[in-house]
């Protein structure tokens, strides 16, 4: 996830902002989206949740299913400086970062910032490249910087990864480690169009012709202001103790290799708030959590060997263990 997610006591619904205006915002956002990506409101508005909560988003699919168009349509929408960076095996992290370069008229090296400066980064199929380009983009992902020769680098703000992954069982792939998957707080998957909606992309306009006519929603100043309430949607105790249990299950059950980090904790609780804000809640509901819970846990949770099950498993696993309170 991007920045230190810090921990934060449960609000109370005296000091909760109202959510209307939010959810207003929200709902045109998704409207241009929804012109664009069709057939996938859940996927969208689980791309924007992650996006208000902070985090960073991983795409995993099969090629051609819309996942560039979807992290392209985000940044047109949003208003924000979108780069796309094509991962390959040849790749350097100085392709991603940047390089000093020297200028003999000032006889001194100068940084000259990589693609990974701009607020909207496209990782496109990441796993393409070798552990060590992918590990190029951990700090990033982390502190929103780059350090290059012992100068620290601020990125742009807001700042928000969109990866994409090409299934592991396709040839010239590398597996990503287990820490850069925990900088994602969510995975989703597009999966192929329904009948009538592949009907629509075959004889409508095409994709990127929308995404160059659509104009932005919002401003990056309006998104910053966005992030700034997620945090401040009310969490009761009760739902607390509901997101407690869900991670202890994740811990003692012998299901899965590893349970739940505290990292991926603090996301599934961000992720849920950013979920009733889209919705105009004034505080998490337990529905909120369960939506977004797939999507966070997709990637973290292992099922052992044996138990197979497809990416949905670990969250339904954790849902039919644990009830609400």
């Amino acid at each position: 996830m991007s920045g230190k997610l810090a921990a934060a006591p449960a609000t109370s619904p005296e000091t909760a902002r109202p959510r209307a205006d939010h959810a207003l915002t929200a709902a045109a956002i998704l409207e241009a989206l929804d012109g664009i990506i069709l057939g996938k409101p859940h996927e969208l508005r689980l791309a924007l949740a992650c996006l208000l909560a902070r985090g960073h988003l991983l795409i995993e699919d099969l090629p051609g299913v819309g996942k560039t168009t979807l992290a392209h349509a985000l940044a047109r929408v949003l208003g924000l400086k979108f780069q796309r960076i094509q991962f390959t095996s040849d790749l350097l992290p100085a392709d991603i970062l940047g390089v000093s370069v020297y200028r003999p008229e000032g006889g001194r090296f100068e940084f000259q910032p990589g693609p990974v400066f701009a607020q909207l980064v496209l990782a496109d199929e990441i796993n393409r490249a070798t552990p060590k380009t992918q590990s190029a983009l951990l700090e990033a992902m982390e502190e929103q910087q780059v350090t290059a020769d012992g100068t620290t680098h601020a990125l742009p703000t807001p700042f928000f990864v969109v990866a994409t992954r090409n299934p592991t069982e396709q040839t010239g792939t590398f597996a990503l480690p287990e820490s850069q998957l925990d900088r994602f707080l969510m995975q989703i998957r597009l999966g192929y169009p329904d009948p009538a909606q592949e009907r629509a992309l075959l004889t409508g306009t095409d994709r990127r012709s929308l995404i160059s006519q659509q104009p932005a929603i919002i401003d990056p100043e309006t998104l910053l202001a966005l992030q700034d309430a997620v945090p401040q949607v009310h969490v009761s105790d009760a739902l607390l103790d509901y997101l407690q249990a869900l991670i202890a299950h994740s811990r003692e059950s012998r299901d899965y290799v590893a349970g739940l980090s505290p990292r991926g904790g603090l996301g599934l609780l961000r992720a849920a708030q950013a979920w009733a804000l889209l919705h105009g809640h004034r505080g998490v509901h337990p529905d909120d959590l369960q939506a977004v819970l797939p999507a966070v846990v997709a990637h973290r949770l292992v099922p052992r060997a044996g138990l197979g099950g497809d990416d949905a498993g670990p969250a339904r696993g954790l849902l039919e263990a644990v009830g609400v309170p």
